[in-house]
């Protein structure tokens, strides 16, 4: 997806806005832009934060499968208070359902590249995330919360 520059001068060219691939539905009808809020989480947890994968499809709720960077594993209390502050941050800010994760769980395995959870170009392939790890997207879903997970 992308959009113009500047609409009156379209010559000046397009930027690219995501994959709209990757963009879902949350069961009120909003749709997630994956890569504009994907983009935003990273940065704002930074350097917490190797990436971070978004789920939601269908559901209520945007949650986070994150893999964490060096600093973040080697300090997980403090990856844990970074993201319940943006969480937080985003819903106090009156973020909307579709710009506001209410939960998270942070992987304990790195994103396995042959097992096609990085493209060839080095980008996290969101879709290969969450069939692999269905059972960890269950888990960030269910009621009661299941261990690790990360609420608001």
């Amino acid at each position: 997806a992308g959009y113009l520059v500047d609409a009156e001068q379209p010559d000046k060219g397009v930027v690219f806005n995501g994959r709209v691939a990757e963009d879902f539905k949350l069961s009120s009808g909003s749709w997630v832009s994956v890569g504009t809020l994907r983009v935003e989480l990273v940065s704002q947890l930074a350097p917490l934060v190797q990436d971070i994968v978004l789920t939601g499809h269908d559901r209520d709720e945007v949650g986070m499968l994150v893999f964490p960077s060096a600093a973040g594993a080697a300090d997980a209390a403090r990856l844990e208070q970074a993201l319940q502050a943006v969480m937080r941050a985003r819903r106090d800010a009156g973020a909307g359902s579709s710009q506001c994760p209410t939960r998270a769980m942070v992987l304990d395995m790195a994103p396995d590249a042959d097992a096609g959870e990085i493209t060839d170009k080095g980008y996290i392939n969101q879709g290969a995330v969450l069939s692999r790890r269905a059972a960890a997207v269950q888990a960030l879903y269910a009621h009661p919360a299941a261990p690790g997970v990360i609420r608001a």
